[in-house]
């Protein structure tokens, strides 16, 4: 009887290990926004130095005669534990955004930054 009970432990035991599973992921939207390219810009420059400076935008906002430039980065980590019945999993998402006006022609007025993308983390929903 200790025998079967042993084997049946085993077994089980087996097939959660075979059945439990680990899973890590990553997505980025867009390219990262770097603080040096930033912080080199001057009120002043013209809306081609800013292009030439941080690419592209994503979104470009017409204000009347004004217009504003929207830059973002996203990355987002994921991890996921499975077992047997239950699953686990986190997920922790960061940005970068900057936001450049320019004037009705198409001067540089101001930027407005919050540079966080790289902040992202792997870990488990019970891990801060």
């Amino acid at each position: 009887m200790k025998s079967t009970t042993y084997r049946a432990l085993l077994a089980s035991s087996l097939l959660a290990l075979t059945v439990s599973s680990c899973a890590f992921g990553r997505q980025r939207t867009h390219e990262p926004i770097e603080a040096m390219a930033v912080s080199s810009l001057a009120i002043g420059d013209d809306a081609r130095r800013v292009t030439e400076v941080l690419g592209a935008p994503t979104e470009v906002v017409q204000l009347g005669k004004r217009s504003a430039y929207r830059y973002d980065y996203t990355e987002a980590k994921q991890t996921g534990l499975f077992l047997v019945l239950v699953g686990f999993f986190n997920s922790d998402s960061h940005q970068d955004r900057v936001w450049v006006f320019f004037d009705e022609s198409n001067l540089l007025t101001h930027v407005g930054a919050t540079l966080q993308g790289d902040a992202a983390k792997y870990g488990m929903p019970w891990s801060e």
